[in-house]
């Protein structure tokens, strides 16, 4: 059985139930950090348990590690997390990732480049998002925010409130070729499909990036039919992705 380790935002040891609801067959493994809220002081209190907590799940027998969290790894900007990337694979020896490189991963997968977002965040993590996603190449053509900033309001936003959202950032962006929707504590698994039938182009959500990302490291490729292109698409073993995350750039 493949074994993931999740480095996650909740002050307790919880797996995300999308997780095993995409892949029943995989054994998840969760350490905590605890952040306390969506903004710069309430990441501040969580960011540096992610490496030690990496360190207590290679310890677990798990196969990869995956950190959950987009606003999380992204917040301090491209140089923290190409650094916290470097420091994850240095302290536990195995194929790591984290939910912001999951979603440029799974944006580049279906050859999205001209982005209309819909997020969970306030103004200032926005800001902080656009320019993680223009430093990755990414043109960001309209960004709309529930405008949160308790740790679990997320999760009490309906699949219904989350295709209004990003309805309304792909009518505002009309050249957008993908969607992205961040923060893996909106419950995004069954909003896809619609969103790409309405509007045509591909969507990519957080914590189905991330899940998917996760089995591509331990080498799987991931796919999941009926629940958008990004994990319907039929896609090789990541053997030279799992290769390189080892290894490093």
């Amino acid at each position: 059985m493949i074994s993931i380790g999740l480095v996650v935002p909740f002050a307790a040891d919880i797996v995300p139930d999308e997780g095993p609801r995409m892949y029943p067959h995989v054994r998840f493994v969760a350490r905590g950090v605890g952040v306390k809220s969506l903004n710069a002081a309430g990441f501040s209190a969580a960011v540096d348990g992610i490496v030690p907590a990496a360190e207590h799940l290679a310890r677990q027998d798990v196969d990869a590690i995956m950190v959950i969290g987009t606003s999380l790894t992204f917040y301090r900007g491209p140089d923290f997390h190409a650094a916290l990337m470097d420091a994850l694979r240095t302290a536990t020896g195995l194929p790591v990732s984290t939910m912001s490189q999951a979603i440029v991963d799974g944006l580049r997968s279906v050859g999205a480049r001209r982005l209309a977002v819909s997020t969970a965040y306030a103004e200032e993590v926005n800001d902080r998002l656009k320019d993680f996603l223009h430093a990755q190449g990414f043109e960001v053509l309209a960004m709309r925010g529930f405008g949160l900033l308790g740790f679990s309001d997320p999760g009490r936003k309906s699949e219904q409130d989350i295709i209004a959202l990003s309805s309304q950032a792909c009518a505002e962006a009309p050249g957008a070729d993908g969607l992205l929707i961040s923060c893996g504590g909106l419950r995004t698994l069954t909003v896809a499909a619609p969103l790409e039938l309405r509007h045509g182009i591909p969507v990519v959500a957080s914590t189905q990036a991330a899940f998917w990302a996760a089995l591509r490291l331990a080498g799987e490729s991931g796919h999941l039919a009926g629940f958008g292109r990004m994990l319907e698409q039929s896609a090789a073993v990541a053997t030279e992705q799992r290769a390189a995350t080892i290894m490093g750039p």
